[in-house]
């Protein structure tokens, strides 16, 4: 584990990020958002960190790959099976 300086703490920390983390709703597409980043063997937060470049025109930021339509659907139906089998349907 290596120790990380923080400016609200001053002193070394073990694994704590460098900035604060962020909050947002966006409802259960999260999920399927989920199984498509890691489709492409990546995550959420990198894929949005890209898409924030990207928006901002920042020097050399291109638009993430998405994943197919087919992976996207079936992501959508595995977690909506999930959510019926849980609820007793």
């Amino acid at each position: 584990m290596k120790p990380v300086a923080t400016p609200r703490y001053g002193a070394l920390m073990p694994n704590v990020p460098k900035t604060p983390a962020r909050q947002i709703r966006i409802g259960e597409k999260w999920y399927d958002f989920d199984a498509a980043a890691k489709s492409l063997g990546t995550e959420r937060a990198a894929v949005i960190r890209e898409l924030i470049d990207w928006y901002l025109r920042e020097p050399g930021a291109e638009l993430p790959p998405r994943p197919t339509r087919k992976v996207v659907l079936e992501a959508r139906r595995a977690r909506e099976s999930r959510e019926r089998e849980e609820a007793g349907e």
